[in-house]
């Protein structure tokens, strides 16, 4: 059985500062020589970036609901083998969900670092942190970490206010170093110029009020990844890459790659054309947001009618599928020509339109995925078929041309590899 140190970042609740502190953790023990691997609890594309960026290396996704148990398992067993550190950051509060990431934690054993943002508090801190080590007898619990405290004599408070016994990780003074967001959550690391200098100053902040030692190992069970095979092998597949179309979960560039694939990365904000391809992903993202270079990005729309014409496959999720109607509307009401690919348009909304992971039988296979956007589409176009929630309720539509399928959903590839490799090689699973 591999074991390594490992912690779960956790917090009462959402906006307590669980990537920033997690980003810092990585990037302190990177700094020192370790080989660090971080997780996210949950199906998000925005703080994996960030943590990305922090270790220098690709940040997974760990979800029991959309990646399932054995999937997570065979992640943790591998990042065990070949790492120094293993951090998961947590989702919403420490038990929301089903599953939350207090499941995660006790499914594998791993210990969990309370983040409490103490901001507004003094010793109800200790409460608070009692409340999260006994709500579930058999958590795992490592200790409390302090965020955004006013002076050392309110550190001082807080932590004389634990629980006898319970460990104290330290705290983190009131700043400006959070990091920048939007309607989706934090911006894309790439668009944050100065990440790596915030994370710097956050990684000595932690340095000068916690211990940095390394918990203690975890023994993660033996796994490997089951057998995909190479279905796609020879097979050239262009995907957009870029501040519009950013949200791809890693293990789906890996599970491409396993199954032979040949991945080409292209970018319609900055003017790319198609490149040579079999297929086309277009991934999620913020096509809105950048809609006049877009938008007369015509070389690439003709393209792509002509790929899509030739019968080749083409694969858009959200941001991508958005920009295959005729037109998308932004926040300000303005309308944008865009690929003309499929009929109708997507309209930009003031409040959230659709959050959860879902699950859809595609004629090549049923898959699982996510569904988190602010516009709605209107098309007369028919649906294939729709996802279905967690409680069994008509999800996401799916719409087909051709070999073309687009949706709202976010696709896990690692939930059925060989159903990708229907959508996207050369013949109908």
């Amino acid at each position: 059985m591999p074991a390594c140190p490992a912690l779960l970042i956790a917090a009462p609740a959402s906006g307590q500062g669980k990537t920033t502190v997690t980003a810092a953790l990585a990037r302190l023990h990177t700094r020192q020589g370790r080989c660090v691997t971080v997780f996210k609890c949950g199906p998000d594309f925005l703080d994996p970036q960030i943590h990305a960026f922090a270790s220098g290396r690709p940040c997974q996704n760990l979800d029991l609901g959309m990646c399932g148990e054995a999937d997570a398992r065979w992640r943790l067993a591998r990042a065990a083998d070949d790492s120094d550190l293993i951090l998961i950051e947590g989702v919403m509060g420490l038990f929301d969900g089903t599953p939350s990431a207090a499941d995660i934690a006790i499914k594998f054993g791993i210990p969990v670092m309370a983040l409490i943002d103490a901001g507004a508090m003094a010793q109800t801190f200790g409460a608070v942190a009692h409340g999260l080590t006994s709500y579930r007898p058999e958590l795992p619990f490592a200790g409390v970490l302090a965020n955004r405290i006013g002076s050392p004599f309110h550190a001082k408070l807080l932590q004389e206010s634990l629980p006898s016994g319970m460990d104290w990780f330290g705290a983190l003074p009131k700043s400006s170093d959070s990091l920048p967001e939007r309607h989706l959550g934090l911006l894309q690391a790439a668009e944050i110029a100065d990440l790596g200098e915030r994370l710097d100053q956050l990684a000595d902040a932690l340095a000068a009020s916690a211990a940095v030692d390394l918990p203690k190992p975890v023994l993660f069970a033996a796994s490997t990844p089951p057998p995909i095979g190479q279905a796609l092998l020879g097979q050239r597949i262009a995907i957009a890459r870029d501040a519009a179309y950013g949200f791809i979960y890693p293990a789906n560039l890996e599970t491409l790659q396993q199954l032979g694939a040949e991945l080409r990365f292209f970018s319609p904000v900055a003017g790319d054309s198609l490149p040579e391809c079999d297929a086309v992903w277009l991934p999620g993202g913020y096509p809105e947001l950048h809609a006049d270079a877009l938008s007369t990005n015509t070389t690439l729309w003709a393209a792509l009618h002509a790929h899509v014409d030739a019968g080749k496959p083409l694969l858009a999720e959200c941001g991508g599928m958005m920009s295959l109607f005729e037109e998308v509307v932004d926040k300000a009401g303005l309308s944008h020509r865009f690929a003309g690919l499929l009929p109708g348009r997507a309209v930009m909304q003031q409040r959230l339109a659709a959050l959860g992971t879902q699950f859809v039988t595609l004629p090549e296979g049923e898959m699982a995925g996510h569904t988190f956007h602010y516009s709605q589409s209107d098309t007369p176009l028919a649906p294939l078929c729709r996802a279905r929630n967690q409680s069994g309720s008509d999800g996401e539509a799916i719409y087909r041309r051709q070999r073309l399928t687009a949706s709202y959903l976010h696709l896990y590839f690692p939930s059925n590899p060989q159903a990708v490799a229907g959508l996207l090689g050369p013949d109908f699973a």
